[in-house]
């Protein structure tokens, strides 16, 4: 008899990754056994970062834990899941807002694939106040973002 393992997708553009995301993917592993961080491409959100670069720091973030895997994908959510057998997204919310985006957006992903579940995880109090927009903002004007990204990268020293 073979358990399966709990596997979970945490998707986004992580232009850059954000303590935020990184405080997510730690917790979500507390009920996942591995996560899939998944560096989609939306057509709507215009990027300060490379791919190339991104996908960097994100590996870079977790190179340790084993349980962490990361991929490129495009095109919907629901629909990579559903091809690569996935069925639980990890998604974090700051706030109502980020709660009512993301309520309407599983309901979207169930029309495709009814067998996706998402869970949501709120942000950790002391990380609430980050996300990646105020993150390239501050970039973009010289400002320091090191307490906004994770210990691993230097978004200063690109790849």
């Amino acid at each position: 008899m073979s358990i399966e393992s709990k596997i979970a997708l945490f998707p986004g553009s992580f232009d850059p990754i954000t303590k935020g995301h990184e405080d997510i993917v730690l917790r979500a592993l507390t009920i996942f056994d591995k996560i899939i961080i998944g560096i989609g491409e939306n057509s709507k959100k215009q990027k300060l970062f490379s791919f190339e670069q991104r996908k960097f720091w994100v590996e870079k973030t977790f190179q340790s834990n084993p349980n962490i895997s990361v991929v490129a994908y495009s095109g919907l959510t629901a629909l990579f899941c559903k091809t690569n057998n996935i069925t639980a997204i990890v998604r974090g919310v700051r706030n109502a807002t980020d709660f009512e985006f993301e309520q309407m957006v599983s309901a979207v992903n169930r029309k495709f694939y009814s067998e996706l579940e998402t869970c949501i995880l709120f942000s950790s109090p002391d990380l609430m106040h980050i996300n990646s927009s105020i993150v390239r903002e501050l970039y973009f004007n010289q400002a320091d973002v090191s307490s906004f990204t994770p210990s691993a990268i230097n978004i200063y020293q690109q790849k």
